[in-house]
């Protein structure tokens, strides 16, 4: 190039020069000419120090990235004759991802003849957008890809402004109990005493009576002999 626009190293434009006297211009501040608009017409170049420039630049990528919003596309799949405990399962995974702000690409799998009654994946696809519609958007509406149909569900705004529970579900729980399910049948060791019925329990049959008689002599005893006898 037999010409640049030059601009210094404070920031103020110089105008037009040969290319040898830009660089003569870099070389006698010790530092580099840099082209900064290689379309421009002439070519812009800057007179700087290109490692702090380049440190400069790395740092701007690294927050701007930093500032942007990642967003993951999961997919679920389904049958169009999915069992009501399955389409259960299937669908708190899509809240789940959702609740993320994750997007989700729902599936419909056709296998054999189903193909021939795309209607039954559109009216499930239907159904289950209907089911999300509080923490979700259908940003493509359903596709018949050959034996697939496909749907694509967004995060709604209330989800990306975290309005929504990523955890929560809208059904409260009940507090835990702390102690163990065997240790729960237990009374509480709070120096209370278990409260009785006041029945007391019945003595056992078996063992004999102590209300101070003695129990009758065996009749079958042999009387004793008498002396002499």
């Amino acid at each position: 190039m037999p010409e640049v626009r030059l601009i210094g190293d404070d920031g103020k434009q110089i105008g037009i020069v040969k290319t040898a006297e830009a660089l003569a211009y870099a070389q006698d501040r010790d530092l580099d000419l840099v082209e900064v608009a290689p379309e421009a017409r002439p070519p812009v170049c800057r007179v700087l120090d290109y490692s702090k420039y380049k440190y400069e630049q790395a740092q701007k990528q690294k927050a701007a990235r930093r500032h942007q919003q990642q967003i993951t596309i999961r997919e679920i799949k389904f049958r169009p004759k999915i069992a009501q405990n399955d389409y259960d399962t299937k669908k708190g995974h899509v809240s789940r991802f959702l609740k993320h702000k994750d997007k989700v690409k729902i599936t419909i799998m056709f296998r054999g003849r189903e193909v021939t009654h795309p209607e039954r994946g559109t009216a499930l696809l239907d159904r289950l957008a209907g089911e999300l519609s509080e923490i979700a958007v259908v940003e493509q509406s359903p596709v018949q890809d050959g034996r697939n149909m496909t749907m694509l569900l967004a995060p709604s705004r209330a989800v990306l402004a975290g309005e929504k529970d990523k955890a929560g579900d809208g059904k409260q729980e009940k507090p835990a109990d702390d102690r163990h399910p065997e240790d729960a049948a237990q009374p509480a060791a709070n120096g209370e005493q278990p409260a009785y019925n006041g029945e007391q329990p019945a003595p056992d049959a078996e063992q004999p009576a102590t209300n101070g008689e003695q129990p009758a002599p065996d009749a079958e005893q042999p009387e004793p002999l008498e002396a002499g006898r």
